[in-house]
């Protein structure tokens, strides 16, 4: 293995360990509407690694992410949350940073969050009428009447709030990432 792949596997595991540290800091907090569902800003060294490595290994550590957090700090949640949690920030990570690999410049950054914004969302709810009956023994009637008022917004919240913290920071951290890298 060559020193490249060696460091950009370092970067992709250091990204993971920040990852889990934001799971469980004090920047999480619990969406007003349903505290059940709780804001994380975990997904933004996950899409720090998309957009520096590529769609396929934001999609790598969003997978590994989830299944250690899985097994760590949200073990309450199971297979259940982490196979939720690996469709979410894949779509948000894929999309985001396969848009901007196409289109690297501002305009390419900033449509292709929105894009991954989106695609999360609508991500989730089909995985919110399949897996959360199952999880917390509620009918599918109840989660359709929750898609509106609660999931809609909570999904859009959380992408959002995550793409907008990445857009403020990815320039800086982004460009010294990519340097510690290719050194």
């Amino acid at each position: 293995m060559n020193s490249s792949k060696i460091k950009q596997l370092t970067t992709m595991g250091i990204l993971i360990a920040i990852s889990i540290i934001l799971i469980i800091s004090p920047l999480r907090f619990p969406f007003p509407a349903a505290p059940f569902l709780e804001y994380d800003a975990g997904d933004i060294p996950i899409l720090m690694g998309g957009f520096i490595f590529g769609p396929l290994a934001g999609i790598l550590l969003s997978a590994v992410t989830s299944i250690v957090q899985a097994v760590t700090v949200s073990s309450g949640s199971g297979w259940i949350g982490c196979v939720m949690h690996i469709f979410a920030a894949s779509a948000l990570v894929g999309i985001s940073s396969a848009i901007y690999s196409k289109n690297r410049n501002m305009k390419g950054l900033i449509i292709g969050l929105f894009c991954g914004t989106l695609a999360m969302t609508a991500v989730m709810i089909p995985l919110n009428l399949i897996f959360y009956p199952l999880f917390a023994g509620t009918p599918v009637d109840a989660v359709i009447s929750m898609i509106v008022p609660i999931l809609l917004p909570f999904n859009l919240m959380k992408a959002g709030i995550n793409s907008v913290i990445f857009l403020l920071i990815f320039k800086s951290a982004g460009s010294l990432l990519l340097r510690i890298v290719q050194k």
